[in-house]
Order: C-alpha cells, then structure tokens, then sequence
C-alpha cells in the first residue's frame, strides 16, 4: 500500500515553469511504475507522463511532449513533474498516481493505476 501527496502547484504566467513533486509513504517505492495525470471540469482525467519503476524509461502525452520531463528518486520516494513554456490549456488539476509493478514497465492508462493522490491545482494564465 502506499499513500501520495501532490505539492507544487499553483498560478503561472503562460510561458512560464513549475515543478510538481509526489511524495510516497511505504519503504517499496522503487516497486511501483509512476505517472501523473490532470483533469479540469467536465472532462475526463487525462495521461500526462509515466515513469517507470527505475526511472530507466519514461512516456508522455503528445500534448506535453518536449515541455515536461517527469523523474523520480527512489531514495527519497517522489516523483516529479517539470513543466515548462506552460499554456494556459495545462490549466488543470494534476494527480499523481502509482501502481505495483514487478516489471520495469510503463503504465499509461487510468485503469491501470490503483493509488492516486489528492490533486494539486495548476493554473496558467494567459
């Protein structure tokens, strides 16, 4: 089992950056492929970047494609989301989510995750 905390969010000037991070609870996290989400009201919740359980490989939605670099450091249980030259449709809140792999996988769809966080706002204003 393991818990997650977004941090990092906030109000951002188009153009600008800002660095998401997820804390874990649980001595295994080095166990579970990784990724973060977002979701704004009245859609779905969208796959933005996943990371794999060594943090050897990484995928992203096209949409954030070459603007955002997900990471992780195992010793410290988190991952992160850098995200740069923001628009303002990266407005969202953005979840970050985990899953128990054996494998050195990549988990890239909703229903593959079973541990989410809370959430944490980004707003980026034009």
């Amino acid at each position: 089992q393991v818990q997650l905390v977004e941090s990092g969010g906030g109000l951002v000037q188009a153009g600008g950056s800002s660095r998401l991070s997820c804390a874990a609870s649980g001595r295994t996290f080095s166990s579970y492929a990784m990724g973060w989400f977002r979701q704004v009201p009245g859609k779905e919740r969208e796959f933005v970047a996943a990371i794999s359980r060594s943090g050897g490989s990484t995928y992203y939605a096209d949409s954030v494609k070459g603007r955002f670099t997900i990471s992780r450091d195992n010793a410290k249980n988190s991952v992160y989301l850098q995200m740069n030259s923001l628009k303002p449709e990266d407005t969202a809140v953005y979840y970050c989510a985990a899953d128990f792999r054996v494998r050195d996988v990549l988990l890239h769809q909703r229903y593959e995750y079973g541990y989410w966080g809370q959430g944490t706002q980004v707003t980026v204003s034009s």
